[in-house]
């Protein structure tokens, strides 16, 4: 059997797939499954503040299109990136276990988020993470951030910011634990760390494949 899988191009995305390959594979090792990747609205646009969007398909809609119109692809997606309801002829066939829920902040390695100078300016386009920031340090500025973890993180670099808001998922995906953090823990958005699988809603084969890993929405 193959099965096709589109998702977005970034180097996450891609981890994030081969992780879905590999949790099947394990239990399925005659599949063979074949990638394609795609840019989105959400990578395109990297203006437009989150901060102002609900659970809309920002991140989602080119990967769900493609789904419907080519029939034999699923499409894998950060689970917290679904939109409050997907098209009605798609549907979640699976959320993995997923990883470390929590968000970490991210700072240059000769400080530790403590000792961040009064005034530091901190990134994040979550209202969310601000507000859990600002109950440890009130001092600190926020700005808005847009981009891969990459671009993110080489805005660090550059100490144009002082410190950036990073899920420790993305984090271990990409392999970055070595990175300077502070790790927040504090509750976060529903399906953070996990990722969702969705297929048509008639392809009940492949839906019966992926069950094996489902283990629905957990945080």
């Amino acid at each position: 059997m193959i099965i096709n899988i589109v998702a977005r191009s970034s180097n996450l995305s891609i981890k994030q797939v081969a992780e879905v390959i590999s949790l099947v594979s394990e239990l399925c090792p005659s599949i063979v499954f074949k990638t394609h990747y795609i840019e989105t609205k959400g990578d395109k646009d990297k203006k437009q503040s989150l901060r102002d969007l609900d659970k809309t398909d920002f991140f989602t809609h080119e990967i769900d299109n493609f789904i419907l119109n080519k029939k034999n692809y699923i499409g894998v997606h950060s689970a917290k990136d679904l939109p409050n309801s997907i098209h009605e002829d798609l549907k979640v066939v699976a959320f993995t276990k997923g990883l470390d829920a929590r968000d970490s902040i991210v700072t240059n390695k000769e400080v530790s988020f403590f000792e961040l100078k009064k005034g530091a300016v901190v990134a994040t386009s979550s209202h969310r993470r601000e507000i859990m920031i600002k109950s440890l340090r009130s001092d600190l500025k926020f700005v808005d951030i847009r981009g891969t973890i990459e671009e993110r993180l080489k805005i660090l670099e550059s100490k144009k910011i002082d410190g950036v808001v990073i899920a420790e998922a993305a984090l271990i995906r990409l392999n970055l634990t070595h990175l300077n953090r502070f790790i927040l823990d504090a509750k976060t958005v529903q399906g953070q760390g996990q990722l969702a699988v969705v297929a048509n809603k008639d392809d009940k084969a492949t839906e019966d494949i992926f069950s094996l890993i489902n283990y629905g929405l957990i945080n």
